[in-house]
């Protein structure tokens, strides 16, 4: 077992600072997903079992947060975000409440794989902040790219999503990992979209690998990222990119071209918005043709518009098979 169950602080693309919770060992997971930066899944369980002890996760947490506080290290959030699957922790519940007495926001990134089970579906609902894995609701598809424990049904899971979903108070997001060749069909994006569109996650990320993962395996294509933020905006009104580094998306640094960037990492900007922004910025065109021409923006066309985005830090990372 690790020793070191709580790390941190770390930027968070979507939880600003965050003190992560390593409740899982490596790597016990109900998934062994293409994409995973862990490599494949050393025991595939779907029973929740514990690993450690309450007491230990929270006195480690205390210790780090105290740490924090001495440095004038902001935390915004404690964050389950293990080697493996944190609902395979059958005492996620009371360590999410003990964690909240500290008088932090607590978050769970997990796959959603057990929320067809009530006892975890209970424990999600102490939680703040919860994100759901959704990268396919069609079963080839599904065991294509999450291959799943033997046991799971993906119909039963998805069914405990909305279940989840209905009785959270908390603020629920979900993540759609898009892997060329793999699920970024067009029919399955718009399955996807409808699929959310009766979940209705407070926001739906569209993500790439931005790590190397551990296959040979490659990110979708910016024109698919692109039609795929544009499908899910017509059906959802929170829909945002999830493909950049962690750090100032949407910071206004002074910077024109860091400010298109930033922006970009996180939504396409249409090309009126961009020559508006221009505007407000007192700058012209000569700014965002210097971002196209080293490479760093891209412009893609969806329904006969057209959009730019920074282009996808993954790419290059891998080679496809």
């Amino acid at each position: 077992m690790t020793n070191s169950i709580v790390y941190g602080s770390v930027p968070s693309r979507r939880l600003g600072r965050s003190l992560g919770i390593n409740n899982v060992p490596p790597k016990i997971c109900s998934y062994s997903c293409v994409y995973c930066q862990l490599g494949k899944t050393l025991k595939m369980e779907a029973e929740p079992r514990p690993f450690y002890k309450t007491t230990r996760i929270v006195e480690q947490a205390r210790m780090k947060l105290e740490q924090a506080r001495e440095k004038g290290e902001p935390v915004d959030y404690v964050t389950f975000v293990p080697d493996g699957e944190p609902t395979l922790d059958a005492n996620l519940g009371e360590e999410i409440e003990t964690l909240k007495t500290l008088g932090y926001r607590v978050a769970v990134i997990t796959n959603g794989s057990l929320l067809w089970r009530e006892d975890v579906r209970q424990h999600l609902l102490k939680a703040n902040w919860v994100s759901l894995k959704v990268d396919a609701v069609t079963e080839d598809t599904w065991h294509g790219v999450n291959r799943p424990h033997k046991s799971l049904k993906l119909e039963t899971i998805l069914k405990g999503m909305l279940t989840f979903a209905r009785a959270f108070g908390g603020e629920l997001t979900t993540e759609t990992m898009l892997i060329r060749n793999v699920n970024d069909e067009l029919d399955e994006i718009k399955k996807i979209a409808t699929f959310l569109a009766v979940l209705k996650p407070a926001r739906a990320y569209i993500a790439i690998p931005t790590r190397p993962p551990a296959e040979r395996i490659e990110p979708a294509s910016e024109q698919t990222i692109n039609t795929a933020y544009q499908v899910l905006a017509e059906r959802l009104s929170g829909v945002a990119y999830l493909i950049g580094y962690e750090g100032n998306a949407f910071a206004c640094t002074g910077d024109v071209q860091e400010d298109i960037l930033s922006i970009t990492t996180v939504h396409p900007m249409r090309e009126d918005a961009v020559v508006k922004f221009l505007e407000n910025s007192r700058t012209d065109w000569g700014t965002i043709q210097e971002l196209i021409d080293n490479g760093s923006l891209i412009n893609l066309k969806y329904q006969g518009k057209k959009f730019y985005m920074r282009k996808l830090p993954g790419r290059g990372l891998t080679q496809p098979k």
